[in-house]
């Protein structure tokens, strides 16, 4: 029977990424360790899954230094992209590209994540 996959995120600080996830409508479901600082954080958005581990995590595990973002873009669906943009931007995240309508029929526009990885927010048209 197949099982869930979900993508696990290089972070370079986690708190600070459950922040921003967070504004994006993740919530924490698991946390290790379980007290004190996370070094790796299980989000869930609906369906959708992310894992955060800090950049040290890749290096002690598996003897790979993490690179230089960007890493990989995330595309996160919200109900209204001016709005979700505008919040983004009063908590002080980097804009990367206002909002536009696209030709395949979304409102689009682009923000960093805290490690300066594209995350695009979308809304269908």
């Amino acid at each position: 029977m197949p099982r869930k996959a979900f993508p696990v995120l290089y972070v370079g600080d986690v708190r600070r990424s459950i922040e921003f996830y967070g504004r994006l409508g993740y919530e924490s479901v698991y946390q290790f360790p379980l007290e004190g600082d996370p070094h790796y954080v299980g989000l869930e958005r609906g369906d959708s899954s992310l894992g955060l581990a800090d950049t040290s995590w890749p290096e002690a595990q598996l003897g790979i230094t993490v690179g230089t973002a960007p890493r990989f873009e995330l595309f996160v669906y919200v109900d209204d992209v001016e709005v979700e943009l505008e919040k983004l931007r009063d908590a002080g995240y980097k804009i990367l590209q206002e909002p536009a309508t696209m030709p395949w029929g979304e409102r689009q526009a682009y923000v960093s994540d805290p490690d300066g990885n594209p995350v695009a927010l979308a809304t269908p048209i």
